[in-house]
Formats: structure tokens, C-alpha cells, sequence
């Protein structure tokens, strides 16, 4: 028996860069309806509301009366002011990452949606990613983790330090894999453009052994987005710019494919088995959006938590108190 999901009226608030492509996405959506969008900058909401041919709201309060769903695509310090209206309304809300820029708003949301009985889910788009889903379900007990995040500057996200603009995606992405409490964390990194650090590196060490690397930059000369993870007897590389993975395992082998790259440890052959996995062509931004409104009408937890939302939060406000010390 086919179940049809109800569509769901949405809304926007804050169409910068990013909230222009949540709207177009979603006037598109099959499980979404577009209501109209809101930002404190009229002119641009206005510009933007005529060529997709959708309401513009001079006021969030009226916004919030003809959704069930807010999208909240505002600069970082003001998305706890708007989910907190959401909220004591009793809507759901998609927030984009981080979830605030204060742990004690994070709380706070945490709080409303567990009063309101609300949805809330966190737009760390890298989870949806195709070449992160194409071997997620591979990536078992890890050791070792290299993260690279680099980007040419740009002024969008320079109200917070780079931890939380760009270091944060691998935080998150780091606590979704690595089953285990954090043990230590060490960390350095230098303000060149703006006031926050624009350049960082973390240690984090976990209780289980594993070690992740992570380095972010936001005045590069090139971007780069990359993940390597190291497993027992497996090797496994993520592109998250190019959307391309690898994964590289070593086997024993009775019989031995003559084609197939072979090394010797101990005195037992052992075979390499490289595999580039087959990546899906998908957006993972639809595909972001569009778990959200399967977890509504499903009434499922949402695949990026408020809780999750919370916890990268703490490590990237752990990094930056250690960054902050140490200089």
C-alpha cells in the first residue's frame, strides 16, 4: 500500500547566498509547499520573492502563522531569536549549522522542541553528501583521522571564527563516526583577515584510541574539502568538493588475482582491493531538506539531531577556548 506524505507549508527566513538556494530548492520541492520568505533586508527578500514568484513577509510573526515549518538561513547569531518564536509556536524548524553561536541557546532550543514536541534538524549538508553515503556504512571502527578544509576568503561566515564557519562540517561528521567520548583536544590557530581565527588545527583524541587531525583555512589559495580514514586493514578517501571516494582494503588471499596489486607482511601474501564506489548524482541539499520532511510526517528522529547540533557545537567551542588560551 502506497503512503502519500503530506505536503508541508514552509517558509524562509534570511535569503542571503545560501537562503536564495534553499528557496529555489524548494519551490521545486514535491513534499514541501513554499509559503513565502522573510529577511530583515526588504530589498533583497523582495528581489527575490518576484523572480521565484512567491510571497514576501514584511513581518516573521505573520510567516509563522501560515507555516508548519520554518527554514532558518539567517547569519549564525541571530538563528536562536527566530527559533525560539518558531518554537513557542509549536513548529518545526530546520536550522542552518551551527545551531546557534552560544551553547546556552543551544540548550535553550533543546529545551522548546522537547516542550513543543517539535521536529528540529541541523543543516550539516555533508552528511548528505554522495561521496561521504557511498562509503559511510564502510567506515568501522576507525583509527585514525586527516581532515583538510580549506577556502579562498570570503566575507559570508567571518562573524564567527573558522572552527565554527568551516572546521565544524568535520566535527560533526567526526561524532557521527567515531563511537566513542573525546579524551583531549589540542589546538592552535591565528586571526589573519578578520577577528576570529581564520585558520585552526585540532588533535582530538578518543577514548577508544582513535586520533583525528583537522585543519581548516578560509584564506587559501585553492578549496579543498577531503577526509582520509584509516582502519584496521582498510584506507578510505573522501572528497567532499569533487564528490569522489576510494576505499582501499587489504585481504588475505588463498588464491591470489594475479591482477590485483599484492604485498607481503610476516611472510603472508596479502592482496590490495582498491574500490572507487559508484557516486550517486544527487543535491545534497534537496536530499537534506527532504529527510526533514520525511522525519515530520513520519514522526522520525531527524538524521542531524538537535542534540547532534548541540555536541559539535561544545568541541568547536572546546577548540576555540584552547586556541583563545593558548594565545
Amino acid at each position: 500500500m502506497l503512503k502519500f506524505l503530506t505536503m508541508l507549508n514552509i517558509g524562509i527566513v534570511g535569503v542571503g547566498h545560501l537562503g536564495k538556494i534553499h528557496a529555489e530548492i524548494l519551490q521545486k520541492s514535491d513534499f514541501f509547499n513554499l509559503i513565502g520568505v522573510f529577511d530583515i533586508n526588504q530589498k533583497t527578500s523582495i528581489k527575490l520573492s518576484k523572480r521565484l514568484s512567491i510571497k514576501n513577509f514584511t513581518n516573521f510573526n505573520q510567516l509563522l502563522k501560515e507555516c508548519n515549518v520554518i527554514d532558518i538561513v539567517t547569519p549564525t547569531k541571530n538563528h536562536f531569536n527566530y527559533a525560539q518564536k518558531a518554537l513557542n509556536k509549536e513548529k518545526h524548524i530546520f536550522i542552518e549549522k551551527p545551531i546557534t553561536n552560544k551553547l546556552e541557546e543551544a540548550l535553550k532550543i533543546i529545551k522548546l522542541s522537547e516542550k513543543s514536541n517539535s521536529k528540529v534538524q541541523i543543516g550539516y549538508i555533508e552528511r548528505f553528501n554522495p561521496a561521504f553515503v557511498s562509503v559511510k556504512n564502510q567506515i568501522n571502527h576507525p583509527l585514525f583521522f586527516e581532515t583538510h578544509r580549506l577556502s579562498t576568503f570570503s566575507k559570508r561566515g567571518t562573524d564567527v571564527s573558522v572552527i565554527l564557519d568551516l572546521m565544524i562540517h568535520d566535527i560533526d561528521i567526526l561524532l557521527h563516526t567515531v563511537n566513542s567520548k573525546i579524551k583531549s583536544i589540542n589546538a592552535n590557530g591565528i586571526s589573519i583577515i578578520s577577528k576570529n581565527p581564520d585558520i585552526a588545527n585540532a588533535r582530538i583524541e578518543f577514548k577508544n584510541g582513535c586520533v583525528a587531525n583537522l585543519t581548516a583555512s578560509r584564506v587559501s589559495m585553492k578549496k579543498m574539502r577531503k577526509t582520509r580514514v584509516f582502519q584496521k586493514d582498510a584506507y578510505i578517501s573522501i572528497d567532499f568538493l569533487n564528490k569522489k571516494s576510494e576505499v582501499v582494503k587489504i585481504t588475505n588471499k588463498n588464491s591470489l588475482n594475479p591482477f590485483k596489486p599484492k604485498i607481503e607482511i610476516n611472510g603472508t601474501k596479502k592482496q590490495i582491493n582498491i574500490n572507487k564506489p559508484k557516486i550517486k548524482n544527487t543535491n545534497a541539499l534537496e536530499d537534506e531538506l527532504n529527510s526533514f520532511s520525511k522525519c515530520i510526517n513520519d514522526n522520525m528522529n531527524p538524521n542531524v539531531s538537535v542534540y547532534d547540533g548541540y555536541e559539535s557545537l561544545k568541541v568547536a567551542y572546546d577548540i576555540l577556548d584552547i586556541i583563545n588560551k593558548n594565545s
